[in-house]
């Protein structure tokens, strides 16, 4: 077990810590058992958001409102509001509170917003942050993006205490100056997509590879106890890089190299109910995975909504990567439809 100073903040957090998006899609029970087990063996840095439904009050449900098993100050929490404005910022502090059965939260983000915002902007959105760090309901003030440049701002502007980012052993040298640009103005890095949205099939070449950064925070996505365990033994063995995980992750960079859909879903909703997170990224599944569960009649009708394609580029637009998602659409439904038809696509 190692753990690190999350930057200015001071916070002293588990290397590794978990990311609460996943538990979503699992019952209180089940989260519950997740959660604790990974308190139990060391995690403390939870995060969370407003926008992930239900996962702070799954929290709150695992940690029994806080008690003697489970103290408040021994529990780092992370959440997030999508407020660009002081209004709504205010109402879902309110809320992540109520959710989290605390009065406060260690470490605030404004998440992936259109812009940075800074003092006195006219927006209001850090205006309030301040306001409510200023009065003890927030300890600490965060910014997550998917774009550089934004992320680029809001480390240079000094307001900011930690970023929250996009960083894999798939990402490139835009993204690893961002954690050295994090490094250099003492800014905590928390990375997001650790497993590039499920694309990475080793989790010890994920894990090595982002432990080797000392100052680096994964906060891996888990949603099942078997995921847990195969961190927490990476994290009493601590495995390092070595000929054979470097040669993976070379191969891995190779095979993905170029455009493709991280997951993220920041362009939904599809005016068509196209589910473009899942059709934009098939194509890989069925490249990497076996694919028998992908070939199901739930999730060939979800391809099939890709003939209903428009091109309105609401999509684009919204694409934190800039992708040309009708054209990702296409490529993908094209192979999808090879593969139900009995042939390769394996290049």
């Amino acid at each position: 077990m190692a753990k690190i100073i999350l930057g200015k903040t001071g916070l002293k957090v588990e290397k590794n810590g978990f990311g609460a998006l996943p538990i979503q899609r699992v019952n209180f029970d089940e989260s519950a058992e997740i959660i604790r087990k990974a308190y139990h063996n060391g995690i403390n840095f939870f995060d969370t958001a407003r926008a992930y439904t239900d996962s702070e009050e799954k929290l709150n449900y695992a940690f029994k409102g806080f008690n003697d098993e489970y103290p408040r100050e021994s529990v780092i929490i992370a959440s997030k509001t999508q407020g660009e404005d002081r209004k709504t910022i205010e109402k879902d502090i309110k809320t992540s509170l109520d959710n989290l059965g605390t009065d406060y939260i260690d470490l605030y983000q404004i998440h992936n917003p259109s812009f940075c915002p800074t003092e006195g902007d006219g927006s209001g959105a850090y205006d309030a942050l301040f306001d409510l760090y200023y009065d003890g309901i927030i300890k600490h003030i965060g910014f997550t993006s998917h774009k550089f440049e934004l992320a680029e701002e809001a480390i240079n502007c000094g307001l900011y205490e930690t970023i929250q980012f996009p960083f894999s052993y798939l990402t490139g040298p835009r993204e690893l100056s961002i954690v050295e640009m994090a490094r250099a103005n003492n800014v905590g890095f928390i990375a997001m997509k650790a497993m590039s949205g499920g694309l990475i099939r080793s989790s010890k070449a994920a894990y090595s590879y982002i432990n080797s950064f000392d100052n680096v925070v994964p906060i891996w996505g888990i949603q099942k106890m078997s995921e847990l365990d195969e961190f927490l033994s990476y994290m009493k063995e601590d495995p390092k890089l070595d000929k054979e995980l470097e040669e993976l992750i070379k191969q891995e960079r190779e095979e993905l190299q170029g455009d493709f859909c991280r997951g993220c879903a920041y362009c939904m909703p599809c005016p068509q109910d196209i589910q473009i997170f899942i059709c934009a990224r098939m194509s890989l599944w069925i490249r990497r995975f076996p694919t028998e569960p992908n070939l199901d009649v739930e999730t060939q009708e979800k391809m099939r909504q890709i003939e209903e394609c428009t091109e309105c580029g609401q999509c684009i637009s919204k694409c934190p990567y800039e992708l040309n998602i009708p054209e990702l659409l296409k490529k993908n439904y094209e192979d999808y439809k090879k593969v139900l038809s009995g042939e390769t696509i394996i290049e």
